[in-house]
């Protein structure tokens, strides 16, 4: 529901931000349905995770007007979050942006190329010349591993989605090879034909059965990096697989990042859109048509 509020006062070690961009993201659907691993947020409350926007006020280091991207907890811990024409938020959650930088392309990729970014570089150890297989391709991780993983140094991209539409774009942004999930998948199947491109790592947004098919096309010491769920929460992973080549299964949450790794990370995407190296697909909605736009599929920004 869109109603009128009165714009919040910020209180100590906060600081008033007008949003220009708020994104819907996933993890906003998962907390206001009650679905997340965080459990049933107190209600009424504003969601919205991430945004971004210009400072209302001055602050303390900042004139008025400033862009800067900020973080919120909401549907995570009591508080309102991004969707909304005015916010206030912690100082230490806000990151001033770069001149020039479009403000609805970083809300739509913000922690979600963040997390690509720290899976691929941090958790995934990506090496120079090494093949990533990008499960999920479609969506936002997916579309900005790929181009992120070129960035990264990788010498070949593979990209898996279940639509051809996913795909072709994917190839766009700079996979080299593509491999489609079809409906009657099961792991076997999937795994044969992923494994025509040996990958070093595997981003995986998606669990589930890619999953456990992934790990198949993995070279002996590869990585496999989680950071969703999207295709189920259990996967039918195979010890023999795991321990016969020495793969490693690691989690990811941007959660565990202190607010300097988030910034660094953040600063690090929103240059390499700056520079034409990083897009994403979105669509713009207007904020008074959230409600209707909450469920609608690909990453939806809401703009005053």
């Amino acid at each position: 529901m869109v109603t009128d509020r009165p714009a919040p006062e910020p209180g100590p070690a906060e600081v008033a931000v007008s949003v220009t961009a708020a994104p819907i993201t996933p993890l906003d659907v998962l907390c206001a349905s009650g679905t997340s691993y965080f459990g049933r947020p107190a209600t009424p409350y504003v969601p919205g995770v991430q945004g971004v926007g210009v400072l209302t006020r001055p602050a303390p280091t900042h004139p008025a007007g400033t862009p800067v991207w900020f973080a919120t907890a909401a549907g995570m811990l009591p508080g309102d979050g991004s969707m909304a024409e005015h916010v206030a938020v912690a100082a230490a959650d806000v990151v001033v942006l770069p001149p020039g930088a479009d403000h609805a392309l970083v809300a739509a990729l913000g922690l979600s190329a963040v997390a690509a970014w720290r899976c691929l570089t941090g958790t995934g150890e990506l090496a120079a010349g090494e093949t990533v297989l990008v499960l999920g391709a479609g969506g936002v991780v997916g579309q900005s591993a790929i181009q992120l993983a070129r960035v990264a140094g990788a010498g070949h991209v593979v990209a898996c989605a279940r639509s051809a539409a996913a795909l072709e774009r994917a190839e766009r942004l700079g996979a080299d090879s593509t491999v489609r999930l079809e409906a009657g998948d099961d792991v076997g199947s999937l795994a044969r034909r992923l494994g025509e491109h040996p990958a070093d790592l595997v981003i995986d947004p998606v669990w589930g059965l890619p999953a456990a098919a992934a790990l198949h096309a993995l070279r002996p010491g590869g990585r496999l990096v989680n950071l969703g769920s999207s295709a189920g929460e259990q996967s039918p992973l195979s010890s023999a697989v795991l321990r016969s080549r020495s793969l490693r299964v690691r989690g990811y949450t941007n959660n565990e990042l202190s607010a300097d790794e988030r910034r660094d990370a953040l600063l690090t995407v929103v240059g390499h859109a700056l520079t034409g190296a990083l897009t994403v697909d979105y669509a713009r909605v207007a904020l008074q048509d959230a409600a209707r736009a909450w469920t609608r599929p690909g990453r939806v920004v809401l703009v005053p």
